[in-house]
């Protein structure tokens, strides 16, 4: 099973992780403020199983915020 794993503190809500998920299951997590004030970015846990771990999300990511366990 696969898990993506995104440090919120270090997230900036840039939202290219967003943009490059294929099957678009990232989003930003508006009920929740991270230490620097913005909203950080997640996948709800029921979508996924959805998650291909095709690492896209992660190779985007200018601050290495995620990381994916296979």
């Amino acid at each position: 099973m696969k898990e993506v794993i995104f440090n919120e503190d270090l997230c900036k809500g840039c939202e290219l992780c967003r943009a490059a998920c294929p099957v678009h299951i990232i989003e930003m997590d508006l009920n929740k403020l991270n230490s620097k004030g913005y909203h950080p970015a997640t996948i709800r846990s029921e979508n996924m199983v959805l998650c291909t771990g095709c690492g896209s999300c992660a190779m985007m990511c200018p601050d290495i915020v995620i990381t994916i366990k296979k």
